[in-house]
């Protein structure tokens, strides 16, 4: 695996949440609001900078109107483009 092409946990599920976000028109001030999670707290991990627990990821996926699989379906399909060297931006596959 070519190390250029790692991305942890934690960033590829910050990339995954501020990605369905964004998709779904919502301010981070909204996602926290309904998600019950500090505005600060919900940056950090759209930023990677921050491991979100269980309890937290479920909060988020609801206020995204997701559920925790398809929010950890999509962190995985990330991951795995990422470690294939495949990286395809999640819009471009949505829009396919």
């Amino acid at each position: 695996m070519n190390a250029s092409r790692t991305i942890l946990l934690r960033q590829a599920m910050g990339e995954t949440i501020r990605d369905l976000r964004m998709r779904a028109h919502r301010t981070l001030r909204d996602v926290s609001a309904d998600g019950q999670i500090s505005l600060g707290y919900l940056s950090e991990i759209e930023r990677g900078q921050k491991e979100a627990s269980s309890e937290v990821l479920a909060g988020i996926a609801d206020a995204l109107s997701v559920t925790s699989g398809e929010l950890m379906l999509e962190v995985a399909e990330r991951m795995l483009a990422y470690e294939s060297d495949a990286v395809v931006s999640l819009g471009a596959r949505l829009a396919a």
